[in-house]
């Protein structure tokens, strides 16, 4: 295993923890922007850079559609293509078998390209084989996510699939890489909204023996209360010696209440998505720019978060950049979106350090409750 995973402070469930790789060590509990297509969306390189995420997603599916894994292995694997030293966890397109609705069967899924509508076959395999050639740090097994309210035969052979998709990847990374790269592999727990599946699902993916674990099929839709009473009857069948990731999360008071279950590492779309939207995360919840009582706010988007990358920037600025389709209004919001996340994951780090980490769960919940 070239992944190690230290807990350093704890609090009930929720845990400050360090992960390291081959290419270098960050605390947890972490938030992972998104950039599917290498690419997180209006940012590049160096705005990510200022920002300091330890670790960046990027899609294995969308990436083999275009530009095709054997130019980014040309062009020194993702971290050169991108031009980026830190983390890289891939997905595996187990998400598009949700979104795109393809041809599932026992052993893999059949696409039709998002660009040109050319068929293509993803398998455990190819899917593992494909990953080592884009380079990333973490790689996600090919899984099968149903929506969390699918009837109990859906998700029961979505688990059966998951699992035996599971074996077979493990089995292949370790025949081809053998950790020779430094790669990690995570397996992916399933089960939908059933107690009784997740744990199942958790315990086949534990007996295969993966380097982390990932919650899946949660936050696709279902009531919070639901989520939340799923991912409790998840985590504590979790390896405590090793990282969690829930998958798709990015809501303050979903992560939070994830973080007091025990869980380490999050991605999801919504702060950039939001950015584009015109909608900056703030303590105050979300704002919307696009509101005429913004019009003439000579205040910052957050006046609680003074270190935010845009804080020299009125409201009515940004609402006026918004207004006027300019592309800098979702640039200056992503960067805003990203940086809030990142400073509420070292907010809870410090608090589960110094032992007060309900008082910013119940400072999240009055923000965002509602």
């Amino acid at each position: 295993m070239s992944l190690t995973f230290e807990v350093l402070a704890q609090q009930g469930a929720a845990r400050v923890g360090r992960i390291t790789t081959p290419r270098g060590s960050f605390a947890t509990p972490c938030f992972m922007p998104v950039g599917t297509r290498a690419a997180v969306r209006t940012l590049d390189t160096a705005d990510l850079e200022a920002l300091g995420p330890a670790v960046v997603l990027a899609n294995t599916y969308h990436l083999f559609m275009r530009p095709g894994a054997e130019l980014v292995q040309k062009m020194g694997g993702i971290h050169g293509f991108v031009g980026w030293s830190g983390h890289v966890l891939t997905d595996s397109g187990g998400y598009q078998v949700f979104s795109l609705s393809p041809q599932v069967d026992d052993e893999g899924v059949t696409f039709r390209s998002t660009y040109d509508g050319s068929t293509h076959r993803f398998s455990a395999e190819t899917v593992v084989d494909t990953q080592l050639q884009l380079g990333s740090d973490i790689q996600m097994v090919l899984d099968v996510c149903p929506p969390a309210d699918a009837p109990d035969a859906t998700q029961r052979l979505a688990v059966e699939r998951t699992a035996a998709w599971a074996k077979r990847a493990r089995h292949r990374f370790l025949d081809v890489d053998g950790h020779g790269s430094g790669a990690n592999q995570f397996g992916i727990v399933q089960g939908g909204l059933s107690a009784a599946l997740r744990a199942e699902s958790a315990e086949r993916t534990i007996a295969i023996g993966f380097d982390g674990y990932a919650v899946g099929g949660l936050s696709v839709g279902e009531e919070q209360s639901q989520m939340l009473a799923a991912l409790e009857a998840t985590t504590p069948k979790l390896p405590v010696q090793q990282p969690r990731y829930f998958m798709g999360l990015g809501d303050p008071v979903g992560l939070i209440e994830a973080i007091a279950t025990g869980v380490d590492m999050f991605d999801c779309v919504l702060p950039t998505r939001l950015a584009r939207h015109g909608t900056a995360l703030t303590w105050q919840g979300r704002l919307n720019l696009s509101n005429a009582a913004h019009a003439h706010a000579d205040m910052a988007v957050d006046p609680e978060f003074p270190a935010s990358p845009i804080a020299r920037y009125s409201r009515a600025y940004l609402r006026h950049l918004y207004n006027v389709d300019e592309p800098s209004a979702a640039r200056l919001l992503t960067l805003h979106n990203l940086a809030w996340l990142l400073a509420l994951m070292q907010d809870a780090q410090a608090a589960i350090g110094a032992g007060t980490f309900g008082l910013l769960r119940a400072k999240v919940a009055a923000a965002w409750g509602g």
